[in-house]
């Protein structure tokens, strides 16, 4: 008799009490507690309390000391207590990346191919005569020679240019970003943790970009009343403050970073989830709450159209829903030229990692 026969799922009892299962637990916290162990250790403590999630044999003692003998956790001489170091951040960076991208293997060099053949690093199947202008490293040394003797014999070997074979090689593409995250209230008001989802997400790409890309550059600046550039240490540390949101200067900062690089391939991630409300007029700041202020909002639609001008596209991820909102991220796009996606922070991580390998193959000239 054909068919399926269906059957009561019991899943297995999660382990419990070992080391690695601790730690993934212990660097998931951290994103919570912006990189403050204690907070997380304690933590831990209590969710052990509750869960069981250590046993007779392994205590959360036992596993406080593997941290500190294994390089995790440092002693905080000035505060007390203990403090993450550089390995811990690693693991936190690696950690996000198998969260939202999957395990990636280190590949080649880093570089991204485009449908173009030319003078490049990678290899295809094309093979074809030397012409004037190749390089030397492109020309297949044992094709040649076996070319030379199917030609001119083996008696007395000859090489002429006519025997020379050369391997195409797909032109790479190498690529700046810089991704802005929004760090003003907004980002933890409504009982939602917004700031949490972006920094995993720019711990991932960060990751992604260090372990298959590394030629391409990635600079992360933060916005609030300002904007500043934060390096990839800072991350975990991340937090949001009682700002409103300036995204020209966001904008502003963002472009100048890429207007010094060198790369054709420019772009700009930005992760709100509000409406520009700031601008910095001198040493005054300018704000409005209430709504869409069109002083703010042209001075912002401006510096879109000149980031279009300097051939820097803006992909905006808007972590809202409003009518009015996603209104204005229309109408910012289509001056860019860019694109938006209206996210959830469900899927956040991988609507920028499908539109950040997309965009590594345009060619910008």
């Amino acid at each position: 008799m054909r068919g399926h026969s269906f059957s009561q799922y019991i899943p297995d009892e999660l382990p419990k009490g070992g080391f690695d299962e601790l730690l993934k637990l212990f660097l998931e916290l951290l994103n919570y507690t912006s990189g403050d162990a204690n907070e997380a250790l304690a933590w831990m403590n209590e969710l052990d309390k509750q869960y069981n999630l250590t046993n007779d044999e392994y205590g959360m003692g036992d596993f406080i000391d593997d941290l500190k003998n294994k390089g995790y956790l440092s002693s905080d001489d000035e505060k007390g207590g203990f403090k993450i170091t550089g390995k811990t951040e690693q693991n936190i960076r690696k950690s996000a990346l198998e969260e939202i991208f999957g395990k990636l293997r280190k590949a080649g060099k880093g570089n991204h191919n485009t449908n173009i053949s030319g003078i490049g690093e990678e290899k295809n199947a094309d093979r074809r005569e030397f012409q004037f202008g190749d390089s030397l490293d492109q020309i297949d040394m044992t094709a040649s020679i076996h070319n030379a003797q199917i030609n001119h014999g083996i008696g007395d070997f000859t090489l002429t240019e006519r025997d020379l074979e050369v391997e195409e090689k797909d032109y790479k593409s190498i690529s700046s970003t810089v991704l802005m995250i929004d760090i003003s209230h907004s980002m933890i008001l409504y009982g939602e943790d917004r700031i949490t989802p972006a920094k995993k997400v720019a711990m991932a790409l960060a990751e992604l970009i260090k372990t298959k890309y590394p030629k391409d550059t990635l600079d992360i600046v933060v916005f609030g009343n300002d904007a500043w550039p934060i390096t990839l240490k800072e991350l975990p540390y991340l937090q949001v403050g009682p700002y409103h949101t300036n995204t020209y200067a966001g904008l502003e900062l963002a472009a100048d970073i890429l207007r010094r690089r060198k790369t054709h391939n420019k772009q700009i991630f930005m992760i709100t989830d509000g409406k520009p409300t700031c601008l910095k007029e001198g040493a005054r700041y300018y704000k409005n709450s209430i709504g869409l202020d069109r002083k703010v909002v042209n001075k912002t639609l401006n510096k879109a159209a000149e980031c279009k001008r300097l051939n820097i596209p803006i992909t905006t991820f808007m972590i809202a829903k409003d009518p009015y909102l996603q209104q204005f991220v229309r109408k910012f796009t289509e001056i860019n030229g860019g694109k938006a996606f209206y996210s959830s922070l469900k899927g956040l991580g991988e609507y920028i990692f499908e539109d950040y390998i997309r965009n590594r193959r345009r060619t910008v000239r």
